[in-house]
């Protein structure tokens, strides 16, 4: 799409999506020209972004123009380009809507821009950073109702999902979700307090940033400079909590305080960032936690990754390479009975041949035995032989599942777990 595309498709954006500016507690719809070219090109520039399903949008500077791009189910595609002359104006619009200093350039600037498209109110976080041939624009679309995630519907298996219910419904102990960023960590978080009873329980969550709003019962703070994890942590525990969601465990006084809070009568549910389940109590460790508190509070750790879906407008039959199915440890047993697919390609899915995502888990539960090899922490092997003895099953084992089920392809799956792919 051309810069003058950009500008006049959906002629009278306006009307259906507007900025909003919110200053000393009160909310006005930004003002600006609506014939301005500039006004039009960030309307424009949202509503396709929305439209399309979008989760971030990237509007980078290069030499003679600002490329967009649009990160659709994980992956950057462009979306158009902008001359130099109306790059600066745009700019300039995000960034006042963001609150950040218009005149400010050479520093980076972080930001939130509020808006309404189509009756739905939504937010974005926006980050500014100076780069060699302008500043570079990026907004995370923070988008309640693509939070509104039933746990159901994310893709664990029967017996990963019988598991993680029991760990979210116990009354106290530590429950970690794994994963690098953009693996829906915070998706799993929400749907499962959704399955909580947050009527006759005090459920508190600490995010940076909140990406969903509850509707009753639930009391959510936002991460600030002054208003760190650790300090609305410790905060919470004088408000008689029932349930503490931690946005991330980020630092050692976080983990202290989560595993303190999980062995004193709390649920704790939290994200931590490593590569799988069983690598988790190392990176606990690691962060100064000791082995026999890790081991009396851990309840549950849920690793995750994404993969994209198949189309289903596109798909078809689909044999894997001789690579594929070795990498993935497909046996010729499996290979004879699986049902591959791959779409092809069509308007649905913008010719990629996959639509949507769905989760790849693995689970490690606090039984006796774990909490034991815990407690003697001596390495990864010692973690890893008692998680295989309670029938630990990893996430290559989850994507091998779905690909010979059809819902995605080889090269998805191990793009995801690479590393278990290579074991």
């Amino acid at each position: 799409m051309s810069w003058q595309d950009q500008s006049q498709s959906n002629w009278g954006a306006a009307k259906r999506f507007r900025l909003i500016l919110r200053e000393q507690g009160s909310a006005r719809e930004m003002g600006g020209d609506d014939m301005s070219i500039a006004v039009q090109i960030v309307d424009n520039i949202m509503m396709n972004a929305l439209e399309m399903g979008s989760s971030d949008i990237h509007l980078q500077p290069e030499h003679q123009q600002l490329r967009i791009r649009f990160r659709i189910d994980g992956q950057l595609h462009e979306n158009g380009m902008l001359p130099v002359e109306q790059a600066t104006n745009v700019i300039a619009r995000l960034k006042l809507c963001a609150g950040m200093r218009i005149d400010e350039t050479r520093e980076p600037q972080d930001g939130r821009i509020d808006m309404e498209y189509d009756n739905r109110r939504l937010s974005a976080r926006a980050s500014c950073v100076p780069c060699l041939n302008g500043e570079k624009f990026v907004m995370r679309i923070l988008d309640p109702q693509a939070m509104k995630v039933d746990l159901f519907k994310l893709g664990m298996n029967e017996e990963t999902l019988k598991k993680w219910q029991r760990a979210i419904s116990m009354p106290y102990g530590l429950i970690l979700v794994t994963g690098p960023t953009g693996s829906g960590k915070s998706s799993t978080l929400y749907a499962s307090l959704n399955q909580l009873d947050s009527k006759t329980q005090n459920i508190v969550t600490v995010e940076d940033p909140i990406e969903y709003e509850f509707d009753h019962h639930v009391a959510q703070v936002q991460v600030t400079e002054k208003l760190t994890f650790a300090r609305t942590m410790r905060s919470f525990l004088r408000q008689d909590p029932d349930i503490m969601m931690v946005g991330e465990m980020r630092d050692p006084e976080s983990l202290s305080i989560g595993i303190q809070a999980g062995l004193t009568g709390h649920l704790v549910l939290s994200t931590i960032h490593t590569n799988n389940a069983i690598e988790t109590i190392g990176r606990m460790v690691d962060m100064g936690a000791e082995p026999y508190l890790i081991s009396g509070v851990t309840v549950a750790i849920l690793a995750q990754r994404l993969v994209r879906l198949n189309c289903v407008k596109c798909r078809e039959r689909y044999q894997p390479t001789a690579d594929e199915i070795e990498m993935l440890q497909i046996t010729p047993e499996q290979v004879a009975s699986a049902q591959f697919a791959k779409g092809k390609g069509c308007s649905e899915c913008r010719g990629t041949g996959l639509k949507g995502r769905i989760g790849l888990f693995e689970i490690l539960i606090g039984t006796p035995e774990f909490r034991q090899a815990v407690a003697s922490y001596d390495g990864y092997d010692d973690i890893l032989a008692a998680a295989k003895a309670q029938g630990y099953r990893p996430m290559i084992e989850d994507g091998r599942h779905k690909v010979t089920s059809g819902w995605t392809t080889p090269n998805e799956v191990i793009r995801a777990v690479y590393s278990q792919a290579l074991e």
